[in-house]
């Protein structure tokens, strides 16, 4: 019975609405009748069998075993989500939750006397005067922001998301105490990848050769469109701006 079943669904299925239907010639006896193909009873056989035959294919292809479709629902659940930028040569990611803007660049004013070298001055963001400091600065990296707002006139920009930018953060966004900044933060970066969703299960540790002072502020690195993203601490980083007002 089921070698009869396998020669039927096997058989080539008769498109006679191509041929003498309303697709065709028209010359189907049962058009007088039926008025249209569809409601033809050769038709709906045809359809009948077609779809058994995709039933049939779908029952023969192998579909991933139960264990590993949780394993993946459980990695994608197990994603935070970080703004990926670049300062200099280091690709650098914070908490997509303490980001308030990210702003184009626009002249900083220094502030006289000010204390620390990785203060830069304060900024005007949508009116409000901002502190604006330097992660470049304060981790010892080479970047190719000016302190005057402007990038090196070499710079040759090819893409948007190698423009600098400014990053507007919100310390207390997420939980992270405010310390001494009353409000929001600025600093300047080289280029802003955007928002990116990482698992944890490819968090790995901060390499020990990693000299930058931005590996004493990471948690974790993590391999990203053929780069190492160092994933920062956002309390830890506060309090080492913090520290540079006092």
């Amino acid at each position: 019975m089921s070698e009869l079943l396998d020669l039927t669904q096997s058989a080539p299925i008769d498109d006679c609405w191509n041929r003498i239907g309303v697709r065709g010639d028209g010359s189907c006896p049962r058009l007088a009748g039926y008025i249209h193909c569809r409601n033809c009873p050769v038709h709906d056989a045809a359809a009948a069998r077609v779809l058994d035959r995709e039933q049939a294919v779908d029952t023969n292809v192998e579909h991933p075993p139960l264990h590993a479709l949780t394993e993946r629902a459980t990695r994608e659940a197990d994603t935070t989500s970080w703004l990926v930028f670049r300062i200099g040569e280091e690709w650098l990611g914070l908490p997509t939750a303490i980001f308030q803007q990210v702003a184009q660049l626009r002249p900083i004013h220094s502030l006289p006397h000010r204390r620390h070298r990785a203060v830069l001055g304060v900024v005007n963001i949508r009116g409000a005067l901002l502190v604006c400091a330097s992660l470049a600065r304060l981790f010892g990296i080479a970047s190719e922001f000016a302190q005057d707002g402007r990038r090196d006139a070499a710079q040759q920009v090819v893409d948007a998301r190698d423009l600098a930018r400014l990053l507007v953060v919100e310390p207390a966004a997420d939980g992270t105490p405010r310390g001494d900044f009353a409000n929001p933060i600025v600093f300047p970066v080289d280029a802003v990848d955007g928002v990116h969703r990482f698992a944890r299960a490819d968090f790995q540790e901060v390499p020990a050769t990693i000299a930058s002072m931005s590996a004493s502020h990471a948690i974790a690195v993590t391999a990203w469109k053929g780069v190492t993203v160092g994933l920062l601490d956002a309390a830890k980083l506060f309090e080492t701006l913090n520290r540079s007002l006092t």
